[in-house]
């Protein structure tokens, strides 16, 4: 019997959406095609086995980026899709983030959501796509789930804000901004920007949080029409008695602690304990390990408790400063002096190093997906090392945490990358982070800006950031200026914002409670402003602006135009003449498919002679220039020279001397160089040349004149006398003593 597929339609923003159930992977707890034109996504939902003594939810959302949803087969030497590419991790996290904080508290089964593009036009970008699908195939499955979520992304084109743009419209854009939300609040927020307003990114917010509602309904219709009943889960519940007993027994211990001087390892320390010394106190002397267990989870709820309502209540941060503060700053450039460029960056205890490496066009890197890029010239790379928080583990890859830090600090720095018109350079920035207690990622990109000044690049305005927390009970809410990692952990909101003083270049917020609403978010916004522009005035105090010029070591960049039919030419069979170019000028050299020709070069000396090279083998002849070129054949009745590289001109014996030649070789043999004038260009390409007519100081109108094999039939007597028209006509007609009696005349005359 075949499945019977059930459809549900809604619209986001004038465009229709399509959910299809029923049909496909019905072994899942829920799965759901989500289709928006000829792009489509698919989501399934299924939860596992209740995993025993864990304290965490263990939720995993996979993204699988297939290639043939875009007609594509991988450019892997398997040929096949492997390791997820950066693209398909930051789609992963970013339907993660918005879907966690709805599960119910507690919750211990594994609960896997796997995407899966099916099919990728090039109009409709795919990443909303896996949110909503996502978030449906959990409300029709058998999953315990707080939702619906609804997912959209805005952009601000041509003056307008607009809902779900095309990835043509997002080419022109100066905002992308991705929401999601629930039909009371907004849950997460991902901002890429070229320097908006707050005014502008908090209407977007507004916008998008309406516009989300229909999704959000059609979700919840889809429920009650073919939504499986839920399971009943077990759930690791919190014992209310314990943990106001816990309260009591630790508040006078721990708000001493909080009232000391801060630093993290006190506190850490100190906080373990205290926890260390009550758990004692409360398991007796033969402790169990359900009660070690019990006491340890209760400590834990308490001591978030307090710190919490200090913030709340009376304004008391764990470090003690006010809520609005910024951590004591300091800067440094010009650390690694190998580097192209080097910034240090710390706030309070957190630092991070980024280092800047300028590279040659060829060097971008390039990409096998699906969003429509085939490679990028401007790269941002993070690590988190277990040092920076005085842990030990196993170093490996890059962690999903360490890949979307990254690419949030690429965002915010790459409105004001010169274009690569303007500085033909690859940039690959590196933040090493070397000690975090919040908001390294932040940390990364001031550093980052510190760099590329360092280094010397153009960039348009420095970029700072901030991240911004929240403590919310009820209707009563703090909002914190950036934030420690104590904080973070027990606050409701990690809320961060990058940006110039001109506007905001990257924002991504998010929510660990069921979500904010776009008023509390404009009000962090401006908060954030002011932060930004006070860390902004520390960086500059160190460095005001990018350095004149590129240090010594780094290459230098120049670029040539060439005509498009002559880049065969430079490459060579095989790529053999610009290898030999690169070996013999010491130099690196990319030609893009418009011509333009980028040289590399760290002395400088080397690029002029490339550049020189590069030029004489693109430049064509013209009548009336003169050039020395090289003697590649003889013949009876002329030579051959070449005047540029792959290209050569005929002389006639005639026109080598201004005096009678009896023998090509008596002035030129092969080999030998000879300056010459180009007289002539035929239709075809062949090209005439005279020494003659530098000799006499012809121009290439006279030379002309005198190379014409036509001249002696129509009257040439007089021209004949006055510099051998004739001469050429005898020749053509091998009259051997007329040529010598002209070329007495000759003589006679300048006598």
């Amino acid at each position: 019997m075949k499945p019977e597929a059930k459809y549900f339609s809604a619209t986001l923003g004038g465009k229709e959406v399509t959910f299809e159930t029923g049909r496909m992977a019905r072994l899942a707890g829920g799965s759901v095609i989500l289709r928006q034109g000829d792009s489509m996504m698919f989501a399934a939902a299924t939860m596992g086995d209740l995993r025993e003594g864990g304290d965490f939810f263990p939720l995993t959302v996979d993204y699988e980026e297939r290639m043939y949803a875009g007609g594509k087969i991988p450019g892997s030497f398997f040929r096949r899709e492997g390791r997820p590419s950066t693209d398909a991790t930051l789609v992963a996290r970013l339907t993660d983030r918005p879907l966690r904080p709805l599960f119910p508290e507690g919750m211990r089964n594994e609960v896997q959501v796997v995407l899966m593009s099916l099919s990728a036009d090039t109009e409709n970008p795919l990443d909303m796509l896996a949110i909503n699908a996502a978030s449906a195939a959990l409300m029709i499955s058998d999953i315990p789930f707080g939702g619906p979520v609804g997912a959209v992304r805005v952009g601000f084109v041509d003056g307008k804000l607009v809902v779900n743009p095309t990835l043509q419209e997002m080419e022109i854009s100066t905002l992308d901004l991705r929401v999601a939300g629930t039909k009371e609040a907004l849950l997460m927020v991902e901002a890429g920007a070229n320097e908006v307003t707050e005014i502008l990114m908090a209407e977007a917010l507004q916008l998008a949080h309406e516009s989300i509602q229909p999704i959000i309904e059609t979700q919840l219709r889809m429920a009650a029409e073919v939504g499986k009943a839920k399971k009943v889960v077990k759930l690791a519940e919190k014992d209310a008695n314990l943990i106001a007993q816990a309260k009591e027994a630790v508040r006078s211990r721990l708000e001493a602690l909080l009232d000391q001087e801060y630093s993290k390892d006190n506190l850490y320390g100190g906080m373990a304990a205290i926890k260390e010394a009550y758990v004692l106190e409360q398991v007796g002397e033969e402790p169990t390990l359900e009660a070690v267990a019990a006491y340890s989870a209760a400590y834990d709820e308490a001591e978030k408790a307090i710190i919490r309502e200090r913030i709340l209540n009376q304004g008391k941060r764990p470090d003690n400063r006010k809520i609005y503060e910024v951590r004591d700053i300091t800067c440094e450039v010009d650390i690694a002096p190998r580097a192209h460029g080097s910034g240090l960056f710390t706030r309070g205890e957190t630092q991070v190093l980024t280092l800047a490496t300028l590279g040659t066009p060829k060097e971008a890197q390039e990409l096998d997906n699906l969003n429509g890029m085939d490679s990028k010239r401007y790269m941002h790379h993070y690590n988190f090392p277990p040092y920076s928080t005085g842990e030990v583990k196993r170093l490996g890859g890059q962690s999903r945490r360490e890949i979307g830090h990254g690419a949030l600090a690429e965002r915010a720095l790459l409105p004001v990358i010169p274009s690569e018109k303007s500085f033909p350079y690859t940039l690959r920035l590196v933040s090493e982070v070397m000690a975090s207690n919040g908001s390294s990622s932040m940390a990364s990109v001031c550093g980052s800006t510190l760099a590329l000044m360092d280094c010397g690049v153009p960039i348009s305005a420095p970029v700072s950031g901030v991240a911004m927390g929240l403590i919310k009970e009820g209707d009563k809410y703090v909002i914190l200026t950036d934030i420690l990692g104590t904080e973070d952990h027990l606050g409701d909101m990690d809320f961060k914002v990058a940006g110039t003083r001109n506007g905001i270049t990257a924002l991504q917020m998010d929510i660990k409670t069921t979500g904010i609403t776009p008023e509390i978010m404009s009000e962090a916004l401006d908060r954030a402003k002011s932060a930004r522009f006070y860390i902004l005035d520390q960086m500059l105090a160190t460095i005001a602006e990018p350095r004149p010029s590129l240090k010594p070591h780094v290459p230098r960049i120049e670029s040539v135009k060439v005509p498009l039919d002559k880049i065969g030419a430079i490459i060579g069979p095989g790529g053999k003449n610009i290898r030999q170019l690169q070996e013999e000028t010491n130099t690196k050299i990319d030609i893009d498919d418009d011509g333009t020709v980028y040289i590399a070069s760290v002395d400088g000396v080397g690029f002029e002679e490339a550049r020189d090279r590069i030029l004489a083998v693109t430049e064509t002849a013209e009548i009336g220039k003169i050039y020395t070129g090289r003697c590649v054949r003889v013949t009876d009745f002329g030579a051959f020279i070449e005047i540029l590289p792959g290209l050569d001109g005929m002389v006639h014996i005639s026109q080598l001397s201004s005096e009678r030649v009896e023998k090509v070789e008596d002035v030129v043999n092969v080999g030998d160089e000879l300056t010459v004038m180009v007289t002539d260009i035929s239709p075809e390409g062949k090209i005439r040349l005279s020494r003659q007519a530098l000799l006499e100081g012809w121009t290439p109108e006279e030379a002309r004149e005198h190379d014409n094999p036509n001249r002696g039939k129509s009257g040439g007597g007089q021209r004949h006398s006055s510099g051998g028209g004739d001469r050429h006509d005898s020749r053509r007609s091998d009259r051997g003593g007329d040529r010598r009696s002209s070329g007495g005349d000759r003589r006679d005359r300048r006598n």
